[in-house]
Parts: structure tokens; C-alpha cells; sequence
């Protein structure tokens, strides 16, 4: 049987109780099950047990992933519409976690750090039936307001559609 996509994500932090209040404040995310050291969190939409995990490690150097060591770059947590993103954008934006955005064609992405600088995306992706070359090709400056002239504030994106 072939897989049919990630289902969580587990991650080491330095306190797991900060970690959890940036994932349920800023992104919205529910706690399930919660000890002093770890935590489990379900993202606003999903119907898995948990979406994150977060072990807490205590005091520990930062990661040196892509920086001459190998490791995760960053999870990517897709939301429905681009009003939705926008939405995002103003919440991370506030909690000071954005760190850049990027139009690439059939994504719309931002990007931000957690409390330990681990890095995530929060993207939107084009329908199905709106992908073509010229928006496979693309790859430049998100403008949130741009493309929500053209797609819609409440077009559903393909996370949120089955093809058919």
C-alpha cells in the first residue's frame, strides 16, 4: 500500500510548555494530551490524534542543521484558503516568528521560526485545475493581496479539495 502522506511531527525543545503555548497561541494548535515534559498537540482542522509532538530536552545548543550538518529544514502546515494565510501572516507577524515568505508558483508559503528557532511554513497551494507551466515556473515575492484578487479570500486550495 502506498503511503498517503505525513501524519505528525515530533520535536525536541528546550521547554516544552513554551513550545506548546507558541503552537496553541500563535498557530492555533489544541493540546491532547499534555506531562510536565511533553505534549501533543492537534493542528485546528485535522482529524489525527496529534499533528505534533514536543519532547522537552532542556538547555541545549541551537540546531546546526543546513549549516555544514545534516538535518530537518522545516515542516510545512497547509491552510484552505489564502484568507487563512493572511490571517497567519498578522498572527506570526505579532508573535515576532516570521521570518519570509515566498511565492513559488503553485505554493503560496511564509515562513517563521518557533521558540527554539526551529523553522515551519504555513503555505496555501493552488487548486488542482488553476495549475499551469506559467504558475510551475513561477518563483518570486509573495503579495498576499495580489493573489487574493486573483484566486480569491476564500478559494479553497488543493489541501482542501480531492481531485476528481
Amino acid at each position: 500500500m502506498p503511503i498517503r502522506g505525513m501524519n505528525h511531527a515530533v520535536l525536541w525543545v528546550r521547554d516544552a510548555a513554551r513550545s506548546t503555548d507558541f503552537y496553541v497561541d500563535v498557530l492555533g494548535f489544541r493540546v491532547v494530551h499534555r506531562t510536565p515534559e511533553s505534549a501533543f498537540l492537534q493542528a485546528p482542522e485535522s482529524a489525527n490524534d496529534h499533528d505534533l509532538g514536543l519532547f522537552q530536552i532542556g538547555e541545549a545548543a541551537d540546531s546546526r542543521a543546513g549549516h555544514g550538518e545534516v538535518g530537518l529544514y522545516h515542516l510545512a502546515w497547509e491552510v484552505p484558503t489564502l484568507g487563512d494565510l493572511r490571517t497567519y501572516a498578522k498572527s506570526l507577524t505579532a508573535a515576532g516568528a516570521l521570518v519570509g515568505s515566498s511565492d513559488h508558483g503553485t505554493t503560496k508559503a511564509l515562513y517563521a521560526k518557533d521558540p527554539d528557532g526551529l523553522e515551519f511554513e504555513v503555505c496555501w497551494l493552488l487548486p488542482h485545475d488553476r495549475i499551469t507551466p506559467e504558475a510551475r515556473a513561477h518563483n518570486g515575492p509573495l503579495d498576499l493581496d495580489a493573489d487574493i484578487a486573483v484566486y480569491g479570500e476564500q478559494t479553497l486550495g488543493a489541501c482542501a479539495r480531492i481531485p476528481g
